[in-house]
């Protein structure tokens, strides 16, 4: 097992981008408090993790920096983060926010209707994404993605623990968007973030089952070959096919957890 990098040692993805876009609604606490909350119950921000300073979350998300403050003290009061003070000090999530357990929450939370249409809603924007990368990607940013993704096989066959599954998830959410991303517009990789930072958390739940994820990593490697070959239809069906068997398994857990 694997153990996870210091907290001061951890790059941030692309996702982690999402949650600090601008909320278009300037002096709503409860709306800074939401993204914030969303962030660390999909474990884009994980335990230990060092948030922004107030001046900068404020910035980055268009509001002032007493909204951000109020903000806090209620992520706080719901014991999402701590601050310390001092000069290492600043605010940090909590030890105790694990997006596992958020997750399951949510999946148990949510209707069979509800998992559903947000996979139609995935896979749509995503398939619109891959079928203009395969009519504009050059071979080489293709060939990038692969390389990046042949790292994965080392997750595939064995039992890896949780901070390596962390990273799995990461690592393929990163590789969707950067596809996504060569289709050269910003509009719908903006929008890709977004969706695939609420699928995300989920998505970790069906992580842990070895079969799925040597599925997945096959089933992506078919969808950058039809880009690459430049095949918007197959590109398009192989991305349908990909989130049709993860909605799925999504379906079957929340069936089984609601069951125990």
């Amino acid at each position: 097992m694997t153990s996870q990098p210091p907290a001061s040692d951890r790059r941030p993805h692309r996702l982690q981008g999402s949650m600090f876009m601008p909320i278009g609604d300037a002096g709503r606490a409860e709306l800074v408090e939401n993204r914030l909350t969303e962030a660390i119950t999909g474990g884009h921000l994980r335990a230990g993790d060092r948030l922004p300073s107030e001046a900068d979350l404020a910035r980055t998300m268009g509001v002032a920096p007493v909204t951000v403050r109020e903000a806090l003290l209620g992520l706080r009061a719901r014991g999402l983060v701590v601050t310390r003070r001092g000069r290492n000090g600043g605010s940090f999530v909590s030890e105790g926010a694990d997006p596992l357990a958020f997750a399951r929450e949510a999946l148990v939370a949510s209707s069979r209707f509800a998992i559903r249409d947000l996979g139609v809603h995935y896979a749509a924007l995503t398939m619109a994404g891959v079928r203009l990368a395969a009519r504009r990607a050059a071979p080489s940013e293709v060939s990038a993605i692969r390389t990046r993704l042949g790292r994965l096989h080392t997750f595939v066959g064995r039992d890896p623990g949780a901070g390596e599954l962390g990273a799995w998830r990461q690592t393929m959410d990163d590789l969707q968007l950067e596809l996504v991303a060569l289709s050269q517009s910003a509009r719908l990789t903006r929008d890709q973030m977004r969706l695939q930072a609420e699928l995300s958390p989920l998505l970790r739940l069906i992580d842990v089952d070895a079969q799925i994820r040597g599925r997945h990593l096959e089933m992506f490697g078919r969808v950058l070959d039809a880009v690459e070959a430049g095949d918007e239809a197959a590109a398009g069906e192989a991305t349908e096919g990909l989130v049709s068997d993860a909605i799925d398994a999504l379906d079957r857990l929340r069936l089984q957890v609601d069951d125990s």
